[in-house]
């Protein structure tokens, strides 16, 4: 036989229970036919009984095989050498990917044919065809995880007096026409992937950490817990008047509560990042991946335009009355803020889209220093320079070398360092106490 292995070609001595996934790799890449009775030498060993092989095959296929591959299958005999061989042809298939049942829609389970091999996709290659051979959006398209359990969302739908049964679940578009979970049913179970990453952070940029969590499980138990981790923070604020006492939250409530709902309703869940809140002393800012629908502007949504990437999550939000209608959140946040001083932001760039909402009883920073904070200043700048100089003379510095240097506690002088660090004058080597500091 003249024929060898490729992209196109497969041998198999004789028939065995693998078979199936090259069977499948060939139907999630361009197609091929598999030849049982050949050697991977190319040398023909015929099968003895045909007709049995290619029943054993046909149900294999069937039981073990979803979506149904079979209208892309055709089993026959050929005859090679005067043998008769068991020849499997098979075309790329229109439902891809297709998949082992008793391992899912994930590494284990898929298979693509490349080169002259067959060998299992990664995670993000399937959720690429998924999309790809859908042509719909990502909640509509099969989730990687069949075993899915709602605990969550049935709790929430028993407080709402709502019923959450088979029935429901095909209507809302968690099942979908294929009988499998969708990747909207994925979101709203409880093992959804996607987390929420919220940072608490002293002052107003990134440098020290107040507290940090990661919220996870169904999107409905994360809008849950993040509102009451942000709510624990919102501090209140009192002023008088006489005898009139009012009390002023730093953010509105009702701000927060739909800066959150636009953060997970509307986001890419294409992109496998976690939703970022981030905290600051003056404000707070909620990132989702994924920015604009394609084709709407900024000052599009400002005039109450409003097209949902996830429309059938964003039903399941109406329908539990967690949100009133589409395109209003932005609107209230901008109401919650009228007669503020501060105003809340809105900024989209590709990938990303990110709400801030500024902090009510914060003082706004002077737009320029004090003598005082001048001072400051300039000596934190002479201290650095001092342990840049004993660094680059002594070719490096340990944390206790800059105390005694600069007369500080430990937690001054390690600051310093790593401001150094990251301005790229000095490279961390080493970890703990036993770090030294080297110039670069």
């Amino acid at each position: 036989m003249l024929i060898f292995e490729n992209l196109n070609v497969e041998f198999k001595q004789e028939y065995v229970p693998d078979i199936r996934k090259e069977v499948m790799g060939f139907a999630n890449a361009e197609g091929g036919s598999i030849f049982v009775g050949v050697r991977k030498d190319g040398t023909v060993l015929g099968v003895a009984n045909p007709d049995e092989v290619m029943l054993q095959i046909v149900n294999s296929l069937k039981d073990s095989l979803a979506p149904d591959v079979m209208p892309f299958v055709r089993v026959n005999t050929v005859r090679i050498e005067e043998k008769q061989v068991v020849e499997i042809q098979v075309t790329t298939g229109t439902n891809r990917p297709y998949y082992l049942r008793e391992k899912g829609l994930k590494p284990s389970g898929v298979y693509v044919r490349k080169g002259s091999s067959t060998q299992p996709m990664t995670e993000e290659g399937i959720r690429e065809m998924i999309l790809q051979n859908s042509g719909r959006p990502f909640e509509s398209c099969r989730s990687m995880n069949q075993e899915l359990t709602f605990q969550t969302l049935q709790m929430e739908m028993q407080k709402r007096s709502l019923e959450i049964g088979s029935p429901q679940m095909r209507t809302l578009k968690l099942i979908g026409e294929d009988d499998l979970y969708t990747n909207l049913a994925l979101l709203l179970s409880d093992q959804c992937e996607t987390t929420t990453k919220v940072a608490l952070f002293q002052g107003t940029d990134k440098e020290v950490f107040r507290d940090r969590k990661e919220f996870s499980g169904s999107v409905l138990k994360q809008l849950e817990d993040v509102y009451q981790f942000i709510d624990l923070v919102n501090k209140i604020k009192a002023t008088f008047s006489g005898l009139d006492r009012t009390d002023v939250r730093d953010y509105p409530e009702e701000a927060v509560r739909e800066a959150l709902l636009n953060s997970i309703v509307h986001r890419d869940y294409s992109f496998s990042g976690s939703n970022l809140i981030n905290i600051y002393d003056d404000r707070i800012e909620f990132v989702s991946l994924g920015g604009l629908v394609a084709g709407l502007e900024l000052k599009s949504i400002f005039l109450g335009v409003s097209q949902s990437r996830n429309p059938s999550l964003a039903a399941v939000f109406y329908r539990m009355r967690l949100i009133e209608s589409y395109g209003t959140g932005i609107g209230k946040i901008r109401r919650a803020y009228r007669g503020c001083e501060a105003h809340p932001e809105f900024e989209t760039a590709k990938g990303v889209f990110r709400v801030t909402l500024p902090n009510r009883n914060e003082v706004p920073r002077k737009a320029t220093q004090t003598a005082e904070e001048t001072q400051k200043a300039d000596i934190l700048e002479e201290q650095k320079n001092r342990i840049l100089a004993y660094a680059r003379k002594n070719g490096s510095i340990t944390r206790k070398e800059a105390e005694n240097l600069i007369g500080s506690g430990t937690t001054k002088a390690f600051r310093l360092l790593k401001q150094l660090c990251a301005a790229g004058k000095l490279r961390q080597k080493g970890s703990g106490r036993l770090s030294t500091y080297e110039t670069r």
